[in-house]
């Protein structure tokens, strides 16, 4: 009987699923260990940086809820989330116990990992009282961390007071720090200094606090400020804080006045295995953003 070549291939066709079962055993065999391939994550994105993408809600998502901050994040191939205080999404330390229980298992039911808290805290002030009352809120939203799902959160100096002693102040921030510590590491969290505010984006200063507070669950939450090439330069103050850093955010990866890809290359060298973050305007096309900071994630890292 002649066969067509339409018969041909409809029959290969036909005989495809059979083939695939076959062949299935093969599909268990170990790679090779020498190149592994990638590992699939959020929205079936292949992604092979040891370190993960994640989103700050500070300025992009600042108006998302938390439905649309996991579908968002989900359709860009994002790992995760910081939600900065006040923002649309609701995570506040107003919320019930059922209604914290909600939102991790909103969460643990995505493939969106909610990594971190972000607040306003700071400790620089002089007045005590306030320092007191930012030190007990922020145990309360240690609480809330915990109960939501997420490991730690982030918190920040905000300047240094002309009328004291920059010592001082340093020394109450690292001391604030340390009290916050224990009550972080009592509830399996972490706090994370961000590298912020006027004199305190400064990288020595950042080392100074870190030393007084000296505690396994205080690190820095690197911020990619320009100031880190101030003195020294890049490099030293990677090194001042390289033991200690818990987190990354990061600005639009496309300014060419900041080392972007020395900054992943120390990352990678110490073995930075966490989350860097984009911290980065809204959008009126926040997708479309999101893809293309990703694709610019990846490049620096030297994966595209």
């Amino acid at each position: 009987m002649t066969t067509t070549r339409r018969q041909f291939l409809a029959a290969s066709l036909a005989a495809a699923p059979v083939a695939v079962l076959a062949q299935a055993p093969a599909a268990s065999a170990p790679a090779t260990p020498s190149r592994p391939g990638p590992v699939p994550t959020t929205g079936g994105f292949a992604q092979t940086s040891r370190m993960k993408l994640g989103t700050v809600t500070y300025n992009l998502a600042k108006d998302w809820d938390l439905a649309t901050i996991i579908a968002n994040c989900s359709r860009t191939g994002f790992q995760g989330v910081e939600l900065r205080t006040t923002h649309q999404h609701g995570v506040e330390v107003t919320l019930s116990t059922a209604e914290r229980a909600a939102v991790k298992m909103r969460f643990a039911d995505s493939p969106v990992e909610l990594y971190s808290l972000g607040s306003a805290f700071d400790y620089h002030t002089p007045d005590a009282t306030r320092l007191r009352a930012d030190i007990e809120a922020s145990k309360q939203y240690l609480q809330l961390a915990h109960d939501v799902g997420a490991s730690g959160i982030k918190v920040r100096p905000n300047g240094i007071p002309k009328e004291v002693p920059e010592e001082k102040t340093l020394e109450q921030i690292g001391r604030s720090l340390r009290e916050l510590g224990e009550t972080a590491a009592g509830l399996g969290q972490q706090v994370r200094l961000e590298v912020h505010g006027t004199a305190t984006s400064s990288l020595p200063r950042i080392r100074r606090i870190m030393d007084v507070a000296n505690h396994p669950a205080v690190g820095v939450c690197w911020n990619s400020n320009q100031s880190d090439l101030d003195g020294a330069g890049f490099d030293a103050n990677f090194d001042l804080v390289s033991n200690r850093i818990f987190e990354v955010h990061l600005r639009d990866l496309f300014l060419a006045e900041y080392p972007f890809r020395r900054l992943f290359t120390r990352l990678n060298g110490i073995g930075y295995t966490g989350y860097t973050l984009a911290e980065i305007p809204e959008s009126t096309d926040p997708l479309r953003v999101m893809h293309y900071f990703r694709g610019m994630w990846l490049a620096h890292q030297g994966l595209v």
